[in-house]
């Protein structure tokens, strides 16, 4: 078919007429169309009209994510559950280990570990990138249940 820039079908949409996406090598544009389940159906359209490869779809992830963080509110919203999901993942582990009363020192040393790994790995970078930031994040969390519950044990 022709590379005209105009709709060819409803679902067919031309990679040239979106401005805001380049890529470098090849031209490629993911579209969603209901099926007839009514569960959106992924497909793949390539300059040729030939198949996509998987490998070619997992490439172009880490360029569309990229674009889906610049809002400062995305940024936001994920910080925070970040953060929440360490709080949860320390009230776990501390709940699990607490209640059963085995290997409590030894889930006490892993728990002091993985914090210290992340400190050391996030300040150690020269630029700290978002999914860096998302860790740390995580490990304050962590940190924060931990602590919230050592004093719900205390009083």
């Amino acid at each position: 078919m022709a590379n005209s820039g105009s709709l060819i079908t409803p679902s067919i949409l031309n990679i040239s007429s979106v401005p805001s996406i380049n890529f470098s090598q090849r031209k490629c544009l993911l579209l969603s169309s209901r099926s007839s389940s009514g569960f959106p159906r992924i497909r793949a359209v390539q300059d040729n009209e030939g198949p996509r490869r998987l490998v070619d779809i997992i490439r172009f992830v880490p360029e569309l994510s990229r674009n889906y963080f610049k809002s400062p509110s995305r940024r936001a919203l994920f910080g925070g559950i970040s953060l929440l999901g360490g709080f949860y993942v320390a009230q776990t582990v501390s709940l699990s280990f607490g209640a059963l009363g085995v290997n409590d020192v030894i889930a006490a040393v892993v728990c002091v570990l993985l914090t210290e790994y992340v400190t050391r790995f996030y300040y150690s970078r020269p630029k700290v990138t978002f999914p860096i930031a998302l860790l740390n994040n995580f490990k304050m969390g962590f940190t924060y249940g931990l602590f919230i519950d050592a004093f719900k044990l205390a009083s």
